[in-house]
């Protein structure tokens, strides 16, 4: 079974799209009107009401949301944390590099076991 994802703010449409298209269940915040403009806090929370794991390179505001939820018994979204340093923005092939590694790690055999906060690699 593959984790239903959402991706963070930092990344286009498109990407959700080329995931779909590959039979992934991701959808994005800059296509969702009712989180495009919302808080961390929110869409971090709205992740965890549907059930779907945060990609986001914010990890200074992420973890400690998730560590938050977690210390308190909440329902919490579990964290596909990004680094800018592995797929820097304005690189030309940014797009396709997180495409081809998230639907690497999405296609993984440990998905059943993946911690609630994982690195992008």
């Amino acid at each position: 079974m593959t984790e239903r994802l959402l991706l963070d703010e930092h990344y286009s449409e498109q990407i959700a799209v080329a995931l779909r298209e590959l039979g992934h269940d991701v959808v994005s915040v800059v296509a969702d009107d009712s989180l495009r403009a919302a808080s961390d806090s929110a869409v971090f929370f709205g992740a965890a009401a549907s059930g779907r794991r945060v990609v986001t390179e914010n990890i200074k505001d992420f973890r400690p949301l998730l560590l938050a939820a977690m210390g308190k018994g909440e329902a919490f979204a579990p964290l596909l944390l990004v680094s800018p340093r592995r797929f820097p923005r304005g690189s030309g092939s940014r797009a396709r590099a997180i495409v081809e590694a998230l639907a690497t790690w999405l296609d993984a055999a440990a998905a059943q076991v993946r911690p609630v906060e994982d690195w992008l690699v």
